[in-house]
């Protein structure tokens, strides 16, 4: 046995028992007005969202707000005609032309703007860092108040890889200048559905 399987051994071995996580419920957010809410929050950080929107509709408000002669691509199937299906089997190096990507998110946290997304909903995990533009679908039911119930929901998860994401690519690094798109996407957009 190898000093690092030795060491790796010794870790495994030697692992703190679990304990029960602590009780959160003081944490908890109002559901009054939680759209509303999410929504105010989401355009404060630099995003734009849509209320109330079935497949259809989406279908429509991106053809009235992007550009559809360049390449359009989601995981949803019911998005699927005219916008590109992705598969996950892909090389992940053929996305760097993406304008815009469409996924359905997990969940939303209405205090801070941000979505929750996972590996299995990404279709490929380059996808929401890659594209110019990411719009993501949310139900209302899938919106929680805070972070902590957001937590509450994923903590015991399984999954290998998950991001909050919270509106466009943005820093402000270099003399204070607000810059979208600086690492990422330029724009964020959230289609709310009923």
């Amino acid at each position: 046995m190898s000093s690092r399987e030795k060491i790796l051994a010794a870790v495994l071995e030697n692992q703190p028992s679990k304990s029960p996580l602590p009780d959160m419920s003081a944490f908890k957010g109002a559901t009054e007005g939680i759209v509303e809410k999410y929504m105010e929050t989401f355009i404060s950080i630099g995003g734009s969202v849509f209320k109330g929107a079935s497949a259809d509709d989406i279908k429509q408000l991106i053809q009235e707000n992007f550009d559809t002669s360049k390449r359009i691509i989601t995981t949803l199937p019911e998005l699927a005609d005219p916008i590109e299906l992705l598969s996950p089997t892909v090389d992940p190096h053929t996305f760097q032309d993406v304008e815009l990507a469409v996924i359905k998110a997990h969940l939303a946290v209405a205090e801070n703007g941000a979505v929750w997304l996972t590996e299995q909903v990404m279709g490929q995990r380059i996808i929401p860092y890659i594209c110019q533009h990411l719009a993501v679908v949310v139900e209302v039911k899938d919106i929680v108040p805070t972070l902590h119930e957001a937590y509450g929901l994923i903590g015991e998860g399984q999954y290998g890889f998950g991001a909050f994401i919270g509106g466009p690519s943005k820093t402000a690094d270099i003399e204070q200048a607000l810059v979208l798109g600086a690492h990422g996407p330029i724009s964020m957009t959230v289609f709310i559905m009923q």
